[in-house]
């Protein structure tokens, strides 16, 4: 990964100077200058607060509409029935 895009950005941090040498060290280890460690660091903290965001989140029908479900005491359908007869079989 290059420290610097072709339409390079800016941000600017400011740490306490054990923060930043901890930071060094891993960059170092990992054979990385500070900004690929950083920038590298950053964009998979991103990714993963991103996707954990998109997974928690449902509209409000959805909730409507999973709430009706756990609330629906009919017996289960031939289809439910037949793929949990499938889920079964495949664990042996």
């Amino acid at each position: 990964m290059s420290a610097i895009p072709n339409n390079p950005g800016r941000l600017n941090v400011r740490l306490a100077t054990d923060q930043k040498d901890l930071i060094e060290r891993a960059a170092a280890s990992l054979g990385q200058t500070v900004s690929d460690f950083v920038i590298s660091s950053l964009i998979r903290t991103a990714h993963e607060t991103m996707q954990s965001h998109v997974a928690t989140t449902i509209s409000i029908r959805d909730q409507e509409a999973f709430l009706a479900m756990l609330d629906d005491t009919s017996p289960p359908n031939e289809a439910l029935r037949k793929a949990a007869a499938r889920y079964k079989a495949s664990r042996g």
